[in-house]
C-alpha cells in the first residue's frame, strides 16, 4: 500500500522540477553491500570486553529517552521491532552502525532493507553518539541475559 502511495504521488505532476540534480527519495535506487554481518557504518571487527553494569545502567537511561517511543526491549513491536534478543541474532558493530547509522543501513544492509520492508517505517536517527550507542548496546546485553547476573 505504501508503495502505490510513493508511486501516485511520484505521477502526481506536482513535483519539484528544479535542477537539485537529485532524484526523489522514492526513486533512489538501494543497492546493498555484500552482508558482512556488521552493516554500513564507522563500527567494524569489534569484539565486546567484559559486561559493564554502570555502562548499562547509562544505556537504559538512553534508551528510555531516545528508543522506547518505537522499541520495547521484549519481542513486542510498537513501531520498530522488539528487541529481545538482538545481541543474540547481531553482532555488536550492526547494532551500533543501527543506532548511529540507520538511513544508510536500511538503503545497503541487506538485513536492515528487509526490516524496513517488514515494519515499513524508517528508523530516525535520534542524535545518539557514539558513546551513548555503546551504553545502548551493553544495556541490550544485559537484557539478553549477557549482564552481571549472568556472569556469576
Amino acid at each position: 500500500m505504501a508503495t502505490g502511495i510513493a508511486l501516485i504521488a511520484g505521477c502526481s505532476g506536482n513535483e519539484d522540477t528544479s535542477t537539485s540534480g537529485t532524484a526523489p527519495e522514492s526513486m533512489v535506487k538501494k543497492e546493498a553491500v555484500a552482508d558482512n554481518g556488521e552493516g554500513v557504518g564507522k563500527f567494524s571487527g569489534l569484539t565486546l570486553g567484559s559486561f559493564d553494569t554502570t555502562l548499562a545502567a547509562s544505556g537504559k537511561s538512553v534508551f528510555e529517552t531516545k528508543c522506547s517511543a518505537c522499541h520495547k526491549t521484549t519481542e513486542q513491536k510498537i513501531v520498530g521491532p522488539g528487541l529481545k534478543g538482538v545481541t543474540q541474532r547481531r553482532k555488536p558493530a550492526w547494532v551500533l552502525n543501527m543506532i548511529t547509522n540507520p538511513e544508510e543501513m536500511t538503503k545497503k544492509d541487506p538485513v536492515a532493507m528487509k526490516l524496513l520492508e517488514e515494519h515499513l517505517t524508517q528508523m530516525t536517527f535520534q542524535n545518539v553518539t557514539d558513546e551513548e550507542a555503546k551504553s545502548i548496546l551493553e544495556y541490550l546485553r544485559e537484557i539478553d541475559g549477557e549482564g552481571a547476573s549472568a556472569q556469576k
